[in-house]
């Protein structure tokens, strides 16, 4: 089965430690989700009512990203790694699923989180991920999580 590994990291790259050592571990090809406009600290302070990272979940804005992933469509599987922001996916998470085609495909999200726990974020996902056969997420704290999670 073709698998990608896709994952949004923001300020403390945990998600992107850990997506890259489950891709080296397993062979899994990797995609990562970058903003076309990086994310600063002060972006991400969500304390902030008026950071950007707020104004964007509020205003429930896209977030465009750079590049695309070559061959989306010959992908069966999508682990999706990132942050869990607002008890769900990041915004430009969500934005880069509404461009891409996941009918049919196996959907695995894997989340990363300071504090936040997983709730809804499989629910919430749901909607940008249309036609997607299995959609699960996991809250996670390492590759070997994610490792034991796939088999």
């Amino acid at each position: 089965m073709k698998t990608l590994i896709v994952y949004f990291s923001a300020e403390a790259s945990t998600t992107k430690r850990i997506a890259s050592k489950l891709a080296e571990e397993t062979g899994y090809d990797i995609f990562e989700i970058r903003p076309v406009k990086p994310y600063t600290k002060a972006d991400l302070n969500y304390m902030n009512p008026l950071s950007r990272c707020n104004r964007e979940k509020i205003g429930n804005k896209d977030v465009p990203s750079e590049g695309d992933v070559a061959d989306f469509e010959s992908y069966e599987r999508i682990f999706l790694g990132f942050p869990i922001w607002y008890g769900g996916a990041p915004n430009i998470v969500n934005t880069f699923c509404k461009s891409h085609d996941f009918r049919g495909k196996k959907v695995y999200a894997f989340a990363t989180s300071g504090g936040s726990p997983i709730g809804r974020t499989a629910d919430r996902l749901r909607p940008f991920v249309s036609g997607a056969v299995t959609i699960e997420a996991k809250l996670v704290h390492s590759s070997e999580e994610v490792k034991e999670w796939i088999d």
